[in-house]
This record gives structure tokens, sequence and C-alpha cells, in this order.
């Protein structure tokens, strides 16, 4: 049933990337034509920024970190606004197709380069981890029944991705993620409305239970050390979005195509406030399936991102909860999984390779980019020994914060920098945060968490100061 289900899935979403799709064009590929109404952006953005991780990790982090992930998630509102009302006026101004393209006119070419390059490393991994989230879910629950070996079930989801997005690109995926993002939330409303008749408990007596339980404290004001402290999580918050979304290709292509700035901010802001209240339910769900674990006796799992799964694959709530779970997870990582690829193959046609025009560069390169995709979550798969949303946020902090300090050099200073010692400061800061990361934890007891991002923008920033040119840049 769960195979054909995605069959079903998948075949709708073929359905309207041949409709979407009728008349392909670069322009429709990477911009959509500058077309899309702002409310469907909108609401198709919460599935693209939520993913298939929040379905497996954020359930489980109330075991490690209660719930108090919600004091990010407040500091993502601000950052919203911030790109709102900072970073999208400038990329409407300069009507750019890629927003590294604005390095390129602030800096230069090798800087330009750098900040492409940066991104879709940044991009690929962390996409790769996402999308590691539903081939394994499906590859464990149903196709190794069946002998299938993993590289074959990654190599087929992926393949699924490249036959719906490979003709409307952006323009398709405005359409196909407002249908994700509906499956995403009604599978998270019918799971927790399972998981609540489990336990016997009305809505009102579930908020109350969830309010007494321990797992439930969501601020951190009196631990300065801890990493869950509301101030260092609330700015990091902040700063995280300024980052993975202002700064990132993936997710303003889509607030790109909206036909005007106004609607663009429209589309920014009502996606932001959405943003907090879905992962409110997420972390609910998280404590109510750990009372019903209490409740029936069952030992709470080792890896925190496995308590969703773990009843999801004993049937415990019944075989519906598994097909929500999983039509769930698909809906999530499908429509995250094809923005990134969408962006990767639009920032390597504009940035690295420079023919935005060449329909035939662009389809070998929409090819290339799904193989390398394949690739990293094979490696994924042998790798990773840690909480993925730890792990995202963890390669965000290395990754985006050169882009962090390449914009915020642009933006607030009017200083022009060595064009050809921007590669070597991109990559100099990292390893310099990782070093100051691992001095403070082995002698001063104090372990970077998300605040990482900052210092590394910070260090890239500085590299910039100190190889700035004498006169302003035009």
């Amino acid at each position: 049933m769960l195979i054909a289900i995605v069959f079903i899935y998948f075949t709708i979403l073929y359905i309207i990337s041949r409709y979407t799709g009728r008349n392909e064009s670069n322009d429709s590929f990477f911009r959509g034509n500058r077309q899309s109404p702002w409310y469907l952006v909108a609401f198709g953005m919460i599935g693209a920024s939520v993913s298939g991780i929040s379905f497996v990790s954020v359930p489980g982090m109330v075991l490690h970190s209660q719930m108090t992930y919600m004091q990010t998630c407040l500091g993502f509102i601000i950052g919203y606004f911030v790109v709102a009302f900072v970073l999208l006026p400038l990329y409407y101004r300069l009507n750019l197709t890629t927003i590294y393209s604005y390095l390129y006119r602030r800096f230069g070419s090798r800087t330009y380069t750098t900040g492409a390059s940066f991104f879709i490393i940044s991009k690929l991994s962390g996409a790769a981890l996402k999308f590691y989230v539903v081939c394994i879910i499906l590859h464990d629950f149903v196709l190794s029944a069946y002998g299938i070996p993993f590289y074959v079930t990654v190599v087929t989801m992926v393949l699924l991705i490249w036959l719906y997005t490979r003709r409307g690109g952006i323009k398709t995926l405005v359409i196909t993620d407002v249908l994700q993002t509906a499956c995403m939330l009604v599978a998270l409303v019918l799971i927790i409305y399972n998981v609540l008749d489990a336990l016997h408990l009305s809505v009102p007596q579930a908020v109350s239970a969830i309010a007494d339980n321990s797992l439930s404290r969501m601020f951190v004001f009196d631990d300065w050390i801890s990493k869950q402290n509301f101030w260092k999580q609330f700015i990091s918050g902040a700063f995280i979005v300024v980052v993975m979304t202002g700064l990132d290709q993936d997710m303003m292509q889509k607030n790109l195509t909206c036909k005007s700035l106004r609607e663009a901010q429209k589309d920014m802001c009502t996606y932001g406030f959405a943003f907090a209240p879905v992962n409110l339910l997420f972390l609910a769900l998280g404590v109510l399936l750990t009372m019903l674990a209490t409740q029936q006796g069952v030992d709470i799992p080792a890896s925190s991102d496995s308590l969703l799964p773990m009843f999801a694959a004993t049937g415990s709530l019944g075989t519906w909860v598994v097909i929500l779970f999983t039509l769930g997870i698909v809906a999530a990582s499908f429509s995250s999984a094809d923005s990134a690829l969408t962006s990767l193959t639009t920032s390597c046609c504009v940035d690295i390779l420079r023919r935005p025009s060449h329909t035939a560069t662009r389809r070998i390169v929409h090819i290339v980019m799904c193989a390398t995709f394949v690739l990293f979550i094979l490696i994924f798969r042998y790798v990773n020994s840690t909480s993925l949303i730890d792990a995202i946020y963890t390669i965000c902090s290395y990754t985006y914060g050169p882009l962090l300090g390449l914009f915020a050099f642009g933006l607030l200073t009017k200083r022009g920098t060595c064009d050809k010692a921007a590669p070597y400061i991109a990559v100099a800061a990292p390893l310099m945060c990782y070093g100051i990361d691992r001095f403070t934890s082995a002698h001063l007891g104090y372990s970077f968490g998300y605040e990482l991002l900052l210092l590394n923008g910070a260090l890239t920033f500085l590299g910039l100061y100190l190889f700035r040119s004498r006169q302003a840049a035009a």
C-alpha cells in the first residue's frame, strides 16, 4: 500500500509538471517568468523550509533539549523580517536571477565565484542530509523487505524528482510545493490526533498535560554556558534565517518569482510567522509520544531521531499513522530536495559556467547535479552519527558563515576589498572557527552552538576589512 501511495503521489506531481512545463524556457526554469502569486509561494515555502527532517528530528529534540528549540524558532521571525526589508529590496532593485550576482557587482569575479561555490557545497551537503531521511525511512520500512539495496532506493527517488523538475524548474515547484505542504500539514495534524486518541486525551487535556510535563520547558535564561540559553538560540535563529534563507539561492529563488517586491515581502513575512506554530506542533508531538511510551511501557530509543519512526514502524498507533508518516516525510522531503536541485542547477549555470541562456547546458547540469546529489546521500549514509537537524546547522555554521561575512561587508561598508584574496579568506575563516571551537571546548569548557555561524561570519568580515581597498566601491 505504501508503494502505491508514493506512486500516486508522484503521478500527481508529474501531471502538474507536464502542465507547467509546456512552454519550457530558461527564464521559466530559473525565475518562473516572475508571475507567481505571493500567497502560493508563501504556503509552499512552509513545506520547503520544514523538510522531512522535522518529521524525524524535531519531535525527538524534546528528549535532550526539551522544547527549547522554540527559542530558535522565535528568532527565525526576526530573521524573516530582515530578509524581507533589507535583502529582498536589493535583489529586486538589481533584477537578479541568482543572488550571488550581487557579489560580482560589488567586489568582482573571484568573490562572486567564491560565494556561489560555498552555496553549492552547502546546499549539496545540507539537502542530502534532509533527503537522506525519506530514503532511509522508505528503504527500511518498505523496500528492504523486497531485497532492494539502499542505493537503488536513492537513485529511484532522485530520478523521480528529476522527471518532474527537468522542464518547468522553479515554475513547476511553486505549484507542487503547495500540494506537498498541504500533505505534510494534514499528515502532522492527523498523526497528533491519533496519538491523542491512543492517550485518551481531548485537545484541552493534551495542552494541560504538555504544559505540566518536564519536557515542555521552552526558555532558558539562567545558564549562559548552556547551548540552550535563550539569547544564544534567539540571536542565532535570526542569523540562521538571514543566512539559510536570505543568502541561500534555493530559498530565495521562489521568492524572486513573485510579481513585485511588495508581493515578495508579503510572502516572506507570512510564512515567517507560520514557521513557529508548525514547529510548536512537532515539539508537542514529541512530548505526547514520550507520554505514550510511558503509558505503554515502551523504552525510549537511544537516538532521539528514532522517537516518531519507532511508533510508526511498530504500527502500535495503527496502519493509518504509518501511511500518514510516510506521506508526510515524502511530501516534505520532496519539497526541499526538488527546490535544492533546481537552485543548484541555476547557480551552476548562471554563476559558475556563466551560461544563463543555454538550454542544453542547463539540462546537462541538472542531470549532473542529480547524480552528485545521489553521491552525497550515499556518503552520508556511512558517516553520519549525530542528530540530523544538529548536523545540518553545524554544516550551516561552517559553510554559510563566509556568505554571511561577504554579504555583510558588502551591505554594511562602502569599501571594496581585494578580489583575489576573497577565496582564501572564505576558506580560512571556517578553519579558524574549527580551531577556536576545539580550543574553547578543551581548555575553557565552552562548546559553541549555533552561534558558531556568527563567529564564522565575523572572521570573514574581518579578513575582508583587512584587505579592503582605499577607494569606495562603485
